[in-house]
């Protein structure tokens, strides 16, 4: 088969990849490509098709798995209130387990503590364990191990 309808081949699998985001017409449309090149060096059709499921297997079985395993995995860095997690406050206005005032990276947030007996004195700081909307929610430091 000539070189030019395998590099149609390729162009047809790679639109589809943009609309599906499989990873499969992607690495299919590689193959095509591949087999491409070896039709262009001069082998015949069933060098072609033994260099297209080579480079098929070689993609859908080595290459896609990783390439899931990295996209499923989260980011590195975290953004938004996430990133607060885990910052140390100043305690503003004494926190309990309904109301309470801290002063977090340079902002004041309203604040309740972890655990719902304990009551955090002015000046006291905290670590705070996790944001629920606009209230981040606190625990004092010099109770942590």
């Amino acid at each position: 088969m000539p070189w030019f309808i395998w590099l149609l081949a390729a162009a047809g699998l790679g639109a589809a990849e943009f609309f599906t985001l499989t990873l499969v017409f992607g690495l299919l449309s590689g193959a095509a490509l591949v087999t491409a090149v070896v039709a262009g060096v001069g082998v015949g059709l069933l060098g072609q098709l033994v260099a297209l499921g080579v480079s098929a297997a070689a993609g859908l079985l080595l290459v896609r798995p990783v390439a899931l395993r990295h996209l499923s995995q989260s980011p590195l860095t975290r953004d938004g209130s996430d990133a607060l997690i885990g910052k140390r406050a100043e305690v503003m206005q004494e926190v309990t387990a309904t109301r309470g005032l801290i002063k977090l990276s340079g902002e004041e947030w309203s604040a309740r503590t972890l655990d719902e007996t304990q009551v955090i004195p002015v000046g006291a700081l905290v670590d705070v364990m996790e944001i629920e909307g606009a209230t981040a929610v606190v625990y004092p430091r010099e109770l942590l191990p």
